[in-house]
């Protein structure tokens, strides 16, 4: 069990590692989106290819409520919130009941 333990542990600090990683990639975007980005720099791409598998659908369901603003990064940073909060803590305590 105690094997079992640190396996769970394990995976939910690199779950919590990834997603902090991939906030912090959110909000670098929606700041570039700010400003008008070369779009053949790298980092600029880099930030399209990694946000925008999860932005799109999130901007299709939503649409922009008719203001022109795109919250979709926004709903986006509260997705991944609940997940670091109620995923990766449910995966410590899993583990801390294992032990």
């Amino acid at each position: 069990m105690f094997l079992t333990a640190n396996f769970i542990e394990s995976i939910a600090q690199v779950l919590s590692f990834l997603l902090e990683f991939y906030k912090w990639i959110i909000i670098a975007n929606a700041m570039i989106s700010w400003v008008n980005p070369d779009p053949y720099n790298f980092i600029v791409q880099f930030l399209q290819k990694a946000t925008e598998p999860v932005l799109y659908p999130i901007r299709n369901a939503i649409g922009n409520f008719g203001i022109g603003v795109d919250i979709s990064p926004f709903i986006a940073l509260l997705s991944v919130l609940f997940l670091q909060n109620f995923l990766v803590r449910s995966l410590f305590e899993w583990a801390g009941q294992l032990r």
